[in-house]
């Protein structure tokens, strides 16, 4: 399977990364002329972090991690260039400001911009006229807030974004976008050591029945409740989506088949059992199918899918195991 391109979200850290270096590496190279050596050495040390993190976010795709450590590398090269080199550095707060609200969600960009701040005061008090620091840190604090307004903006606006990308629109549940993106995520990690993970494939029987003869009202009603009854017994950790007008798609992570096979009886039982509404009687067939070596996401949803179509032919209501 072809590797996943980085995100949008994925990218930032590795973009930062690489203006930070490409930005600090001149002034390394100036101070080792200087020969001013102990910040040469460090500047070329925050290179080093830099373009080690940028590296991370190419090699695993994995943004918390380096987001975190490239924010701490960025507050600390702060603290310690005013300390080697005087308050005439502290203004490297303010591109340090922006890159951690960035990379953090507010609160903890707060947090660490407080710190930084927290850091920075008794290396320059006294050191600096009171009107110009007075000046720094009230230009520092409106360039704070409105980084922390923009941060929670798009972040809000982020969310939503995802909530209409991934989520099924009438029931909520993930949509098949969702279903295919945390396939590739379990195939990539079973790429990398062997994972344990089944996938329940569900249908209602009838359903155009039931659609035909009551309305598609209450076909959606039913596709609704059966929703919240999967999710109420499903685990935390498991994952529900609706990827067709009727089939469903459960993925359980860390379930051998025989659990797997144990919780699709469990739900064809329960819906048998439910009242999803009160003019017709409810049932489902399911095919499950444990991911084996080797398997692409694609094999494993169709052995499970050629299940799902074994326990229909076989008389509906039932649950069969793919081979």
């Amino acid at each position: 399977m072809a590797k996943k391109r980085l995100s949008s979200e994925q990218f930032l850290p590795l973009m930062l990364s690489a203006a930070g270096a490409i930005g600090v590496l001149p002034l390394a190279v100036v101070r080792l002329l200087e020969r001013d050596w102990i910040i040469a050495f460090f500047d070329l040390g925050v290179v080093a972090s830099l373009l080690f993190l940028g590296l991370y976010v190419m090699r695993t795709q994995r943004m918390r991690l380096a987001s975190v450590s490239l924010s701490i590398v960025c507050a600390v090269g702060v603290i310690v260039t005013v300390y080697l080199k005087g308050p005439v550095q502290i203004f490297w707060a303010f591109p340090v400001v922006l890159a951690v609200f960035f990379l953090l969600v507010p609160r903890e960009a707060v947090i660490a911009c407080a710190l930084m701040i927290a850091g920075l005061l008794p290396l320059v008090y006294g050191k600096m006229e009171d009107i110009t620091l007075t000046s720094f840190l009230i230009t520092l604090l409106v360039t704070m807030a409105f980084a922390y307004a923009f941060s929670v903006l798009t972040s809000e606006q982020r969310d939503q974004l995802v909530n209409l990308a991934t989520r099924d629109p009438l029931t909520g549940a993930g949509n098949r976008r969702a279903l295919e993106e945390r396939l590739a995520q379990i195939i990539a990690l079973h790429g990398r050591a062997p994972v344990t993970a089944s996938m329940l494939v569900l249908d209602l029987d009838h359903f155009k029945q039931i659609n035909d003869e009551h309305g598609h009202d209450v076909g959606d009603r039913i596709l609704v409740a059966i929703t919240r009854l999967i999710e109420n017994r499903i685990r935390v950790t498991d994952r529900l989506y609706r990827v067709g007008g009727e089939e469903f798609v459960v993925l359980t992570e860390g379930d051998d088949l025989d659990k797997a096979t144990a919780l699709a009886e469990d739900l064809r039982v329960l819906v048998e059992g439910s009242r999803l509404d009160g003019r017709c009687d409810v049932t489902v067939s399911q095919g499950v199918a444990q991911l084996a070596v080797g398997e692409t996401d694609k094999e494993w949803f169709r052995r499970a899918d050629l299940a799902l179509y074994e326990a229909k032919n076989s008389g509906r209501n039932r649950v069969a195991i793919a081979a």
